[in-house]
């Protein structure tokens, strides 16, 4: 996927129409150490930093049901990839002069494109979802810049970041489950009167990493029932008659709350996670 990434780049910056000696230059993905004596004009990104971005988490499982079975689908990771782009003239009068104005037209390149189009994707990434925001110059990077190129064993040299950010699926790949659903009873009483339906509501309790929670407890506050979750994070509760209660479920000292109205107009029934 990152390869991937790196030639999405790879498309922006040498598509049709940008400036020619931008064009000219060959692109590559090396280490920029004191050994990368390219000869011929060059732009460097080297990606550089890997990192989850906790600005865009998300902790909502992805639930899809088809004949009766659910499966639920952990959230991707958002991973932001940094890139450190350097420019590497080769011939003409003045190199230093060059170097900046390849910099300076890289950035202007990249700065168009704040979520990078569809049609510059490859690979795994054609068709991924939400679209990948870009930054140049992010503020966060390489705060100390002698120190970063002292490690690559070189000397200092102009630079810009680039950081882009992609979704990740983890593994493995999510099992299916049953459907937990919620029934629907017609009781009558002795002797025979007008039937009162009465409900079941049904339930998954799954953590923060998305596994299911053991042993934790589900009740409807206003009627006091309660009921402990199967080892699959799985529970039922009833009966009760229509109208609207609250759902909470406690494991430890984690508790979450919700608000249900029976008969339940969803299918698959209610899938809490304590986080």
């Amino acid at each position: 996927m990152f390869q991937d990434l790196s030639n999405t780049l790879k498309a922006i910056l040498t598509q049709p129409g940008i400036p020619a000696d931008l064009a000219a230059a060959t692109i590559v993905f090396d280490r920029p150490a004191d050994t990368f004596t390219p000869t011929q004009t060059t732009l460097d990104l080297f990606l550089y930093d890997i990192r989850e971005n906790l600005d865009l988490r998300n902790n909502e499982p992805i639930i899809t049901t088809a004949n009766g079975v659910a499966t639920v689908t952990p959230p991707p990771l958002r991973v932001a990839c940094s890139y450190l782009v350097t420019a590497w003239p080769v011939g003409g009068t003045d190199v230093s002069l060059q170097e900046q104005q390849l910099l300076a037209e890289v950035l202007q390149l990249l700065s168009g494109y704040p979520l990078i189009p569809s049609n510059f994707l490859q690979g795994s990434l054609v068709g991924q979802t939400p679209p990948l925001p870009m930054m140049a110059l992010h503020p966060d990077a390489l705060r100390n810049l002698s120190e970063f190129w002292t490690s690559m064993g070189a000397k200092l040299r102009a630079s810009l970041t680039v950081t882009i950010t992609i979704s990740m699926n983890v593994l493995p790949a999510p099992a299916p489950m049953p459907v937990v659903v919620t029934h629907e009873l017609d009781m009558q009483l002795n002797p025979p009167s007008t039937p009162e339906k009465v409900f079941e509501i049904g339930g998954t309790v799954t953590d923060a990493t998305n596994n299911p929670v053991d042993n934790a407890t589900a009740t409807l506050v206003e009627l006091g029932l309660s009921t402990a979750t199967a080892s699959d994070g799985t529970f039922t509760l009833g009966p009760m008659a229509a109208g609207t209660y609250t759902l909470q479920v406690q494991s430890g000292a984690t508790q979450k709350s919700l608000s249900i109205t029976v008969p339940a107009t969803i299918v698959n029934g209610y899938n809490l996670q304590l986080s």
